[in-house]
């Protein structure tokens, strides 16, 4: 039984989740191959990649926000249309899809089924929360960018029968965790220049940022601009008195699972880090608008609450990926 799993590569949380699913699809008896689409990811997955597309990527910018301009231009329809049918889809008994848009829009021209295995497909399901301020054009994106035919989804708590808990990795699970006197920050859409000139008027906090726009370790005063490795994060976060980082799925989630007191900022104009900014306020965790002299006192605040939501996410990942094999993949 032939097997594609098929992942985004824009951000870090689709490949972290991969790296914990990929070696339980190894065991299972079936062929897998691995496609993997996009930019803008500061990890890798050890694993040999059948497929390397250029896909469709949503590009950070320095503000706060996806760069629309650099997202337009990067968006070669051509060259996607290309992937896309260039893709034999028709090779495999099932297709597993973690928002990724070239295998999910392969199988909708050929009327294939395709498997949502994601923290997307969980964001549109019913009960989910949703921002106050409906965004239209955002919901249609995210239901379109990658259509699927099943969803199984993930999220920071069970709003749905249909949602799972997040995959935590390995490495995360493992990890020691400790409280020294650092706060860790990742906060990729914006600038090294802003983040250092907002955290370092809270002088009686050490912050250690974990930067996509720098290659080398920069001090200044309280605040360490160190480039992000896989390591070097997870043992920032487990032994951390806080996080500070954006409304994405898997920092946060893992923030939360390690027991450090969260902040979150969601991406303007980004309608998923909007959902996710009213999951975590709806289950206790703090949320800023954006990275402002004006929303300082946000941080200040947070710095002297030692308040943190407990939660409870146990390592079902194989049970998942089980269900997903045994509801989807049949004999030819």
């Amino acid at each position: 039984m032939k097997v594609l799993y098929a992942i985004q590569g824009t951000g870090n949380g689709h490949l972290s989740r991969a790296r914990d699913i990929i070696p339980i699809l190894l065991k299972k008896d079936l062929e897998l191959d691995i496609l993997l689409s996009g930019t803008q990811a500061d990890i890798d997955i050890p694993y040999p990649i059948k497929y390397q597309f250029k896909g469709l990527s949503f590009i950070f910018g320095k503000k706060g926000g996806v760069d629309l301009w650099k997202t337009y231009i990067r968006a070669n329809s051509k060259r996607l249309q290309k992937e896309i049918k260039s893709l034999p889809i028709d090779d495999y008994d099932l297709i597993i899809n973690d928002f990724e848009p070239v295998s999910a829009w392969a199988c909708k021209l050929k009327n294939k089924p395709c498997i949502s295995v994601s923290h997307q497909a969980a964001v549109l399901m019913k009960g989910s929360p949703k921002p106050r301020k409906p965004d239209p054009l955002g919901r249609l994106i995210l239901r379109r960018y990658a259509p699927t035919t099943k969803q199984y989804g993930f999220h920071f708590s069970n709003f749905n029968p249909s949602i799972f808990t997040p995959v935590i990795r390995e490495d995360v699970r493992k990890a020691k965790v400790e409280v020294k006197n650092h706060y860790s920050v990742y906060l990729p859409s914006y600038s090294d220049a802003k983040i250092l000139k907002i955290l370092s008027k809270v002088p009686n906090a050490t912050w250690e940022v974990f930067s996509k726009h720098n290659k080398q370790i920069v001090t200044s005063g309280n605040v360490t601009i160190k480039p992000i490795t896989n390591e070097a994060f997870i043992e920032s976060m487990a032994t951390s008195l806080g996080v500070l980082c954006g409304a994405g799925f898997e920092t946060p989630a893992e923030a939360l699972f390690l027991n450090k007191k969260l902040l979150v900022i969601p991406m303007k104009g980004q309608y998923e880090q909007q959902c996710n900014a009213a999951a975590l306020k709806k289950i206790g965790v703090p949320v800023m608008r954006s990275l402002k002299k004006k929303h300082l006192n946000h941080i200040k605040n947070w710095i002297v609450n030692d308040a943190k939501v407990v939660v409870d996410y146990p390592n079902i990942t194989e049970d998942i990926i089980d269900t997903v094999l045994l509801e989807n993949l049949k004999t030819r």
